[in-house]
């Protein structure tokens, strides 16, 4: 059918369609009336009348369309084709009900009644939204409602006539109300549904809003963090001894820096359905140790005991995600050491073999103040500060907990909390992690010999990659821009190219677009994109654009070699994600 829905102004084209769905329905109950009244009332002349009542619809299934195809400018001519569809067969239907009422004997009044409003009943559901589609079928039985009193004049008497002309002036009107209250219901429901549309169009512009300022902000925030990284990691591999512990308090301020912006981008990936989690094999003793290693100098500080217990009954390798049940677990301690004030923050660990691998139970307790019931509650909102003063006094963002329950459960488990005033905290997180098989000794990264481009505009970028690239014997090449890096590119080979992704004027993936167009030493070169933003949906954009990598700021040196040594073995490129 060639008109459109918006063109449908007086809604025929959707009352057409509704009959058409219906058709099937109706020739089948046509069938069944008419051996039915044949084998009742044996009137063999039922099966023309359903021949014939058949016929008009498949006519009017035919014509519709056709009658349709063409716009209908004004409400007269939308009427007349109202009525060449729905009124021939109202009233072939409709002659039914005269017909039992003045044949079918002392029940015939009530029969044809019966029919005539059915008839109407069904009118109201096919013609929802079309005025002109309800008033063309239902006047015709509306006609005959008032014409079957009428033929029993003289044969009964005036006030049973004038009772059944007011019964069946009443039936007509509670069917004409009947579709005024749908035809209520109809738009209600419809300007419902575009209110929720609109809500969800507007909820979903502000999620992209708000998705591009955090990526904004990312970029920005993880050149500086990265440079921090670096610069603590090259001071305190090169430095003095005298100068390695405050590289070592430095690389740890910046790691509070990026464990902050990663919050507050995981409650954004959390908020969109957009957070993953991984399913590798891991050192689950280290993951552990790592965690309260980076936590007991600030227990120290504070004068606090820091005990674990029941560290034996961990596996040694299990299968899971290394950095999000660390992530889970520095939150934990972080908050542990934060809110307790003397005593002690214990890690108890409870672990036994479960049918998929290990049921691990890792549980942080403090003896720090407690809390009410319904403090406890309110831990795992977001933003959420117990105390009015918290966020000055001990820092943070009220977001860890809320992330750290997401992660858990998307980890497959769960985190709680029980609590009482005076008696310190405890929570727990509950996973069950595959065990996996021994790993391979690590070996420390091996020079190499590899002619490798940078290329971004941030210089501090270009000296953090200098300082993550010196361990591996590269001292490399650096553009300032696009166009810079395209023209070294353009005049000397290269093994490798690291391409920030976000540069003004020309981005790396039109940087990469045009390298691959024109002919050159390194029209294949493997490109490596660096870019803050490591989402799913712009690495399939630097895939695009023809880049053969992906590592996302702040650069962890362990990434960016390992996708460098898929890069110059050439093997398939994978996308390499910070934690």
């Amino acid at each position: 059918m060639s008109m459109s829905e918006a063109e449908d102004r007086f809604g025929l084209r959707a009352a057409v369609l509704a009959r058409r769905r219906h058709l099937p329905a109706r020739m089948i109950l046509t069938v069944l009336i008419s051996g039915g009244l044949h084998a009742a009332m044996g009137w063999p002349a039922m099966w023309l009348w359903a021949a014939v009542y058949i016929l008009v619809q498949l006519v009017e299934a035919w014509i519709g369309p056709r009658l349709l195809a063409r716009p209908l400018d004004s409400a007269a001519a939308a009427a007349n084709a109202a009525i060449v569809l729905f009124m021939p067969s109202a009233l072939v239907f409709g002659g039914l009900g005269m017909v039992m009422w003045s044949h079918a004997g002392l029940y015939g009044p009530a029969l044809g009644v019966s029919v005539i409003a059915g008839a109407m009943t069904n009118v109201i559901a096919l013609s929802r939204g079309s005025r002109i589609a309800f008033a063309a079928s239902a006047v015709p039985y509306g006609l005959f409602l008032l014409a079957m009193p009428l033929m029993d004049v003289g044969r009964v008497s005036s006030p049973l006539l004038t009772t059944m002309m007011i019964a069946t002036g009443l039936i007509m009107l509670n069917i004409i109300g009947a579709w005024i209250t749908t035809e209520d219901a109809r738009r209600a429901e419809e300007s419902a549904k575009a209110e929720a549309e609109r809500r969800r169009a507007e909820a979903e512009a502000a999620v992209e809003a708000k998705s591009a300022y955090v990526a904004a902000i990312s970029h920005e925030l993880r050149t500086p963090i990265s440079a921090i990284l670096a610069g603590a990691a090259e001071l305190e591999r090169t430095g003095s001894t005298s100068a390695r512990a405050p590289a070592r308090l430095i690389g740890h301020a910046g790691q509070m820096m990026r464990a902050l912006l990663d919050d507050l981008l995981d409650l954004s990936k959390i908020e969109v359905g957009r957070m993953e989690v991984e399913a590798i094999p891991f050192d689950l003793r280290g993951t552990v140790s790592n965690a309260l290693k980076m936590w007991r100098p600030q227990a120290r500080e504070k004068g606090l005991r820091m005990r674990l217990e029941g560290a034996h009954a961990l596996p040694a390798r299990v299968v899971g995600d290394p950095t999000r049940l660390g992530q889970v677990l520095n939150n934990l301690l972080s908050n542990a050491i934060k809110f307790t004030a003397a005593g002690s923050v214990t890690v108890r660990i409870d672990c036994a073999p479960a049918a998929e691998g290990w049921s691990v139970s890792l549980c942080v307790a403090d003896t720090g103040p407690g809390m009410t019931p319904d403090k406890v509650d309110r831990l795992f909102m977001p933003f959420e500060q117990l105390e009015a003063g918290a966020a000055r006094k001990h820092g943070g963002s009220g977001l860890g907990l809320a992330i750290s329950r997401e992660l858990a459960r998307l980890m497959g488990g769960d985190l709680t909390a029980t609590s009482a005033p005076g008696e310190g905290a405890a929570f727990t997180l509950n996973l069950t992690l595959p065990a996996a098989a021994a790993a391979a000794p690590v070996a420390p990264p091996e020079p190499v010999e590899a002619r490798v481009l940078v290329v971004d505009d941030h210089a501090v970028n270009r000296q953090a990659l200098t300082l993550v690239l010196a361990p591996l014997g590269i001292t490399p090449v650096t553009a300032a821009s696009a166009e810079e890096g395209l023209e070294l590119l353009a005049r000397e080979p290269f093994d490798v190219v690291l391409m920030d992704v976000y540069m003004p004027d020309m981005d790396g993936r039109e940087a990469t677009r045009r390298l691959r167009a024109e002919p050159g030493p390194n029209q294949t070169v493997p490109i490596i994109a660096i870019t803050a933003s490591a989402t799913e949906r712009d690495w399939e954009a630097c895939r695009a654009a023809g880049m053969t990598g992906h590592v996302a700021k702040p650069i962890e040196p362990a990434q960016l070699y390992a996708a460098l040594e898929e890069a110059l073995s050439g093997a398939p490129a994978k996308e390499v994600v910070a934690a």
